[in-house]
């Protein structure tokens, strides 16, 4: 068996989804960071056991509820309150036999767009390590944080079903205005440190998480990067074959790039002014 941890904050709305979602496991955990509405009371009407914590950043939230948080099973499935477990994905977790050494497994994510069309072209990341061990995971980054497991890695069969715009566009723009304060902080950070990222490793990692981190180390570094990313999303990925959904959702994304960038101009020059 394994057991499931959802982390939330004000999630009234998808929890009960979510909920309905796992409710084929017996050990539940719902990591909330003291919600202000009814989550933490559906998470309790479901049968889910419940620990709070005040957020600072997504790494050491993350780490802090691996470390501390008493699982019944020596598996997690991790997961957000705006996603589901599909059929495929939990039939492939109930039947769940550990291959080789492996102390993490990827699953496909699948995002979809406000009208329920699957962005399959335009999502850029589509496997996540979100079953492990999680005496061998820890996290780095203070938002979009990287899995870093301590041991190989595998693969599992089965989606795990993402609903960004669950709560509409303002909900979504406001969230990635929040993200952009962070990654800002992040870039300016790396900056100071002089932190180098590789180009070799950007491009041919195995390991897709090492991988990623470079290209977005990389990537901060190029000028015009909104426009450079929305070329890349629909001309590269050809999201403009999940229709207008495709092409909206590369627009919203180089949106969220330009906050970025406005983000950390403006530190750098708060920084200067000192």
């Amino acid at each position: 068996m394994i057991s499931v941890l959802i982390l939330t904050k004000n999630e009234e709305q998808d929890l009960p989804g979510c909920l309905a979602s796992v409710a084929w496991c017996d050990d539940v955990h719902v990591f909330d960071s003291f919600s202000e509405d009814r989550t933490v009371e559906i998470a309790r009407q479901a049968g889910a056991k419940i620990t709070q914590r005040k957020f600072d950043n997504w790494s050491a939230h993350q780490n802090w509820g691996l470390a501390n948080i008493p699982f019944k099973y020596a598996w997690v499935l991790y997961i957000d309150a705006d996603e589901r477990v599909s059929t495929g994905l939990r039939e492939a977790l109930m039947a769940f036999d550990q291959e080789g050494d492996a102390v993490a497994y990827e699953i496909q994510r699948r995002d979809f767009a406000w009208n329920g069309r699957w962005l399959k072209h335009a999502q850029i990341s589509p496997f996540y390590l979100r079953f492990f061990r999680p005496d061998k995971m820890r996290y780095e980054r203070l938002v979009n944080p990287v899995s870093l497991p301590d041991g190989p890695v595998g693969r599992l069969h089965g989606y795990l079903d993402h609903y960004p715009f669950s709560k509409g566009f303002r909900y979504w723009l406001q969230r990635h205005l929040s993200y952009a304060d962070m990654e800002a902080a992040m870039r300016l950070e790396d900056m100071g440190k002089g932190t180098n990222f590789s180009l070799q490793k950007a491009l041919f990692s195995k390991d897709f998480t090492e991988k990623r981190y470079h290209q977005k180390g990389l990537f901060y570094k190029m000028p015009g990067r909104p426009f450079i990313k929305w070329l890349y999303m629909v001309l590269w990925r050809r999201a403009f074959l999940d229709g207008i959904a495709g092409t909206t959702y590369a627009t919203l994304q180089s949106i969220y790039e330009y906050f970025i960038v406005l983000k950390t101009k403006e530190l750098v020059s708060k920084q200067n002014s000192k």
